[in-house]
């Protein structure tokens, strides 16, 4: 049940988005979405684009848990090998969250998203609790890059259908995905924490 700090919290936040129809958006391509999402924050300038963060989600075996995905069945969560949502360390005792692939509210109270997608790694076993590495929106919009060559089979066939504008790369890299899913601190860009520390760090502070 949704606590009336939340409920007060989202009823007068202002998205950084625009509704979720009206979004860049290609399913099996979270890591683009969100990248599309910074670079519509920092090009409609409605708040500093240094308060948003990507989010990578996975853990060292790539098999994270989460629920309230569009892709689920009921209550059963969805098994993904990464996925990736935007955080907005809002000026409001709330911060909020941008999935485009949940069933949940588009933007959504963080610890609606926390106590709803991510439930608790408790509830886990070891090999699926999850991970996050934290890379601030400007940094991400200047380093990611992608050649979409992991969504292709052995074949070369696309597995899933691409965006339709060109790929994303950088002035160094065409292709640097892993190094973003990876949850090795010592890769790439950003900070990595244990779910519990990221939930510790911007969950509202009763």
């Amino acid at each position: 049940m949704e606590q009336p700090g939340v409920a007060a919290a989202a009823a007068s936040y202002q998205p950084a988005a625009p509704a979720r129809h009206a979004c860049v958006y290609t399913s099996c391509y979270c890591e683009e979405n969100v990248w599309k999402l910074c670079e519509y924050i920092r090009s409609y300038d409605q708040y500093p684009l240094e308060e948003f963060y990507a989010v990578f989600i996975s853990n060292e075996r790539r098999m994270i848990p989460l629920w309230k995905q569009q892709s689920g069945c009921g209550d059963e969560p969805v098994v993904w090998d990464y996925h990736v949502i935007l955080l907005h360390v809002s000026s409001g005792d709330q911060n909020f969250i941008y999935d485009l692939d949940t069933v949940l509210p588009f933007p959504c109270p963080f610890d609606t998203y926390i106590e709803e997608a991510f439930k608790s790694d408790d509830i886990l076993l070891p090999r699926f609790r999850r991970k996050i590495r934290l890379i601030r929106a400007d940094l991400y919009l200047k380093t990611f890059a992608s050649d979409r060559s992991h969504m292709k089979d052995a074949s070369g066939h696309w597995q899933k259908p691409p965006p339709f504008y060109p790929c994303i790369e950088t002035a160094d890299s065409k292709m640097n995905l892993d190094d973003f899913i990876s949850m090795n601190p010592k890769v790439g860009w950003g900070s990595v924490f244990l779910l519990p520390d990221f939930v510790d760090r911007y969950g509202r502070q009763s």
